[in-house]
């Protein structure tokens, strides 16, 4: 990251830690409201402008925000000066639009339903004022176009309702339809003689008949489907990623992952395929993939036992055969029955540059460098005292719970979530010992605990690999509150080009910036 390298290279050290502030909340709950399970946000995505923010939930609907501080501040660059806008000012979002992406289905082959749920959404390339993005469920990926369109009305009806007895069209009309008419509607008398027999114009012509007026009253959003991706997966997809040729993307299901072309609805291509000939054998799947930011040729995959796996789609059609591969060598004496749960990669995300790969397992988040195989560049423990209750989370189905994760656009931080509502913010340049706890509320720093020592280095070579240990609790925050396992932030997006981070707390969507 070339942003980071400067940083690190400076001889000031790591970034002082950011003080987070609340900036806005969209569906907030009252106390003791129930939550509809429809409701749920199972998505968020910022666009790379960062002036929109998409978010999708599991009754399949996704929902638009824009952006509304940066519009306030037009003009010319002089005046801006003049002005004196402070870069951290509150950022602001306000409701675009909704639209209903997908509707629950049912596989009649299989005898499956299918959830409408949104899985994922993703952001195409903006064009002519219209907004492009990828949804999916389990199954289906669909393109959408959300456009302004003016609404048309007519204004001015073509009769006046006075004139409405008058007589004259009334009479011609009955007349002439009483009238004998030959094929192609051609009168027996000849043509146009009707009109001078049944029908004469008054003086002045005929004052209830006039062109209708068209005017357009006001702009609304209107969202059409334009393609559906369909019937290429037959296993949940997990993913979508966007290609940085701004023409093809891949899905990913548990076990393959298949390329697209966003203009090609009917056909894909399978890049990768794990599934053995005997499903007996199956070992792994995939969990994760996502293309790399600028190179158009290279993705990463993530699977259930722990690895990263790095691709060159230049080198077969399909890539069985991976470039690079990251896993972190196991400790001796150190596995038990929940070693191969939680070492499950549940979210993988590039840098903005593409040389970083940040993974999120069930208990820690790991700052890989692409070219470094050896072992992650840096480790966070993000719930470290959910150690000891691995087996009350195996029996409740936490201990499968998928959080996502998410670097900063300068790369100087990553975060991710954890139970009670609670997220975490971590310095990832060498030397930082920032490790913040946030809860998703207006008050988001009162759940806060002491920040750790500074990190411990692990037995690597590298001299840069460290494991940061995060905050330790016992289970019980500093306020001597319980961590409750039912409320998850599963689902965060950092800003990105601002230290600004959306978070879903079940169906409520809370913004934050420093």
């Amino acid at each position: 990251m070339n942003g980071r390298d400067e940083v690190v290279a400076a001889p000031a050290g790591p970034p002082q830690p950011l003080e987070w502030k609340f900036s806005q909340v969209f569906g907030e709950r009252t106390a003791g409201e129930e939550v509809q399970e429809v409701d749920i946000i199972s998505a968020i995505e910022f666009d790379k402008s960062g002036d929109h923010l998409a978010t999708g939930d599991r009754g399949g609907r996704v929902v638009l925000f824009e952006r509304t501080d940066t519009k306030d501040q037009r003009g010319s660059r002089r005046d801006m000066e003049r002005m004196d806008y402070s870069i951290s000012r509150h950022p602001e979002f306000r409701y675009k639009t909704e639209f209903q992406s997908h509707e629950p289905e049912f596989d009649y082959l299989k005898s499956l339903e299918i959830e409408e749920k949104i899985n994922k959404i993703k952001w195409c390339q903006t064009s002519n004022g219209a907004l492009f993005l990828l949804s999916t469920n389990d199954k289906t990926i669909k393109f959408w176009k959300v456009q302004e369109k003016k609404v048309k009305k007519v204004s001015d009806m073509n009769l006046d309702p006075k004139a409405m007895g008058n007589g004259s069209i009334a009479s011609s009309s009955s007349s002439s339809s009483s009238r004998s008419n030959l094929a192609n509607g051609v009168s027996p008398d000849g043509p146009y003689n009707y009109l001078s027999k049944d029908f004469s114009f008054p003086p002045g012509g005929i004052p209830s008949l006039r062109l209708p007026l068209v005017t357009s009253h006001e702009t609304s959003l209107v969202a059409r489907c334009r393609r559906v991706y369909a019937h290429a997966h037959d296993y949940h997809i997990n993913s979508i990623s966007n290609n940085s040729d701004g023409e093809t993307f891949i899905s990913a299901d548990d076990l393959r992952i298949n390329l697209w072309n966003l203009e090609i609805s009917n056909q894909s291509f399978n890049i990768v395929d794990v599934k053995p000939t005997n499903m007996e054998d199956l070992t792994e799947v995939i969990t994760s993939a996502e293309f790399h930011p600028t190179h158009c040729n290279t993705l990463a995959y993530s699977s259930s036992k722990g690895s990263i796996r790095l691709v060159d789609l230049r080198q077969s059609a399909l890539c069985d055969s991976h470039a690079k591969l990251f896993e972190e060598q196991e400790t001796p004496g150190s596995r038990s029955f929940f070693t191969e749960i939680i070492a499950s990669i549940s979210d993988i995300k590039f840098g903005k540059d593409g040389r970083y790969i940040l993974s999120r397992d069930y208990m820690t988040l790991k700052l890989w460098d692409i070219n470094m195989d050896s072992g992650p560049v840096s480790t966070f423990q993000v719930h470290e005292y959910l150690r000891p209750k691995l087996c009350d989370l195996y029996e409740n189905d936490s201990i499968f719970d998928k959080f996502e994760c998410c670097l900063s656009g300068d790369g100087l931080r990553v975060s991710t979530g954890s139970y009670s509502n609670l997220f975490r913010v971590f310095g990832c340049v060498p030397g930082s010992t920032e490790a913040t706890t946030l809860e998703a509320s207006k008050n988001p720093m009162r759940r806060q605990v002491p920040t750790p020592s500074r990190p411990s280095r692990s037995l690597g070579n590298s001299l840069t690999r460290v494991v940061r240990r995060g905050a330790e609790s016992t289970g019980v925050d500093a306020n001597g509150n319980s961590f409750d396992f039912t409320t998850k932030l599963l689902h965060l997006a950092w800003h990105p080009s601002e230290n600004s981070i959306a978070c879903a707390a079940a169906n409520s969507l809370y913004m934050y910036y420093a």
